[in-house]
């Protein structure tokens, strides 16, 4: 986010009532029910799924793939469409596993707004943390949501307190919620004087609202017991004066972020977080891209791939690119330039997507998500433009932090296994190195769990079985400098080197002994354990 100016012209109203933003959490704080509930209120779908659900009760939509049904965790970023209110809300379910952190970071490159889940049991936890770090690198806003308080959970002050020292920013409670646990009954909607039951009864019903006066409304005490409602006085009446006051321009700028408390299970408070995030959350912003930037505004269209998921269907061999849209409005059929190859794409049948049901997408404005079939033409980091040779910057890919070598069980299938690993790493899912001595690849991913991940989608897309064996080597980094000194170096060292899916010249090390060595011996060249995708 570069320009948040407020003297920018005002957005077409079309594009203005855009808001797109991923949800963040730490594993198992709620993200994926919150993110049923969101398509139960946008009316996408008509009752919600349960991530653990028993026999045949429904299952999420978010998550597709076998093993995350099995498991019950996100392991793909996942994007959805749909209307609420007079907004159109472009959702990004990012996985909360931090062996698919990578996947998630280039998630953050693609949205304007991220909403952060909170255990309200358990505060802020480790991810939670690391993501945090990854929207603040880019001034992403905030909006906070303290989920399971219908469950044994903490002080409401202190909750609030360790986000505002942990994360080093300032909260606004939009909420106050009236009990925990089994005392948990609603919540006191401190912007718009209101009281928020819920019903236990019905988790897919939508909680009663009730207007009141002020806290000295004598209706309050209708709906509230008298030991709560003392505890609520006192706790509101010490928040308003020792909380910041919620200022919409703070948020914006990433200082500050309100917080609503619930139960997303229950369906509480997800309506009063979904009105926020129209309220509060940004309009599409301007993409930091060379040479120039893209504003959402500009008549001609451009858009850049975040994301590739290979095989979300596997009766069809296809490969969807997740494409933002930085600017313009986009139409069904439209003929637009592939940056870096220079050829022009006939976009014919773009797809917006609902969890796992997807439809044709007509048009698409700045600000939305499509996806676009096709058979490895597109990559991470590819820009789509009406011509102009822009490229938009800022999608990383970061050094694996584990390597392993692959055998195909059977070793006649070796040029399959090739194939499917080329898949992988377009998708991003692993890195592949291809060892410039000996055959073979060696397979590099963030986290352990990823090898898991890869060896049962390449036996079930591809009908393969494969084996992931110790390597030599600890890591690997990429290798940069001018022809002469480069061609020294791969010279001296053809043990240690390979080629990334792109062709770049990659170093694999056994200890940091190893790269502290090439610093010393060879200045000239650069090792870096990160590159920018698909330049």
């Amino acid at each position: 986010m570069l320009d948040t100016a407020t003297n920018r012209p005002a957005l077409p109203p079309e594009i203005a009532r855009r808001r797109t933003f991923a949800i963040i959490s730490h594993p198992d704080a709620g993200k994926t029910t919150l993110t049923e509930k969101f398509l139960l209120y946008g009316g996408a779908i008509q009752m919600a799924g349960q991530v653990r659900a028993k026999g045949e009760a429904r299952r999420t939509r978010s998550d597709f793939m076998q093993m995350e049904k099995d498991r019950g965790i996100s392991v793909s970023a996942s994007a959805m469409s749909f209307d609420y209110d007079q907004f159109r809300f472009n959702l990004v379910d990012t996985p909360g596993h931090s062996d698919f952190s990578e996947d998630t970071y280039r998630t953050l490159t693609a949205v304007d707004a991220a909403v952060m889940v909170i255990d309200g049991a358990k505060g802020v936890e480790s991810q939670t943390q690391k993501l945090f770090e990854v929207c603040r690198l880019r001034d992403l806003p905030i909006l906070t949501f303290c989920n399971k308080m219908d469950r044994e959970s903490r002080d409401t002050f202190e909750i609030i307190d360790e986000i505002q020292e942990m994360l080093a920013i300032d909260v606004t409670p939009a909420a106050w919620p009236i009990g925990v646990g089994r005392d948990f009954i609603g919540c006191y909607d401190m912007l718009r004087d209101r009281l928020e039951l819920m019903d236990r009864a019905d988790r897919n019903k939508v909680a009663e609202s009730i207007e009141i006066n002020g806290l000295d409304d004598p209706k309050l005490a209708e709906h509230v017991p008298e030991h709560l409602l003392d505890k609520l006085l006192e706790e509101v009446e010490m928040a308003r004066e020792l909380l910041p006051k919620l200022d919409p321009q703070a948020v914006l700028e990433g200082h500050m972020t309100p917080i609503w408390f619930g139960s997303a299970i229950n369906s509480f408070g997800v309506k009063e977080l979904m009105e926020g995030i129209g309220a509060y959350g940004p309009q599409p912003q301007i993409q930091s891209a060379e040479p120039r930037q893209i504003a959402p505004d500009e008549k001609k269209v451009a858009g850049f791939v975040f994301k590739v998921q290979a095989n979300m269907d596997p009766k069809h061999r296809d490969r969807v690119a997740f494409v933002r849209m930085a600017s313009g409005h986009f139409k069904r059929g439209m003929k637009l330039t592939h940056v870096r190859s220079k050829k022009p794409m006939a976009i014919s049948n773009p797809v917006l997507f609902l969890a796992s049901d997807r439809e044709l997408a007509e048009e698409a404005w700045a600000g939305d998500i499509i996806g676009i079939p096709n058979h490895g033409q597109l990559r991470i980091g590819d820009t789509l433009t009406e011509g102009e040779a822009i490229r938009v910057t800022g999608i990383p890919s970061f050094a694996p932090e584990l390597l392993q070598s692959v055998r195909a069980g059977d070793p006649l299938k070796s040029k399959h296994l090739e194939k499917a690993l080329m898949q992988f790493a377009e998708e991003g899912a692993a890195k592949v190195f291809k060892p410039s001595i000996g055959s073979g690849f060696i397979v590099g991913v963030v986290g352990a769990l990823q090898f898991e991940v890869l060896a049962s989608r390449i036996e079930m897309e591809y009908g393969l079985p494969v084996r992931f064996e110790n390597s030599q080597f600890t890591s690997a980094r990429w290798a940069s400098g001018d022809k002469q000194a480069l061609d020294k170096f791969i010279n001296a060292n053809k043990q240690h080197i390979a080629h990334d899916h792109d062709g770049d010249i990659v170093y694999l090390t056994r200890l940091q002994w190893d790269i502290d060595r090439i610093e010393r011996d060879h200045p000239d060249v650069r090792l870096t354990a990160t590159k920018e995708m698909m330049t």
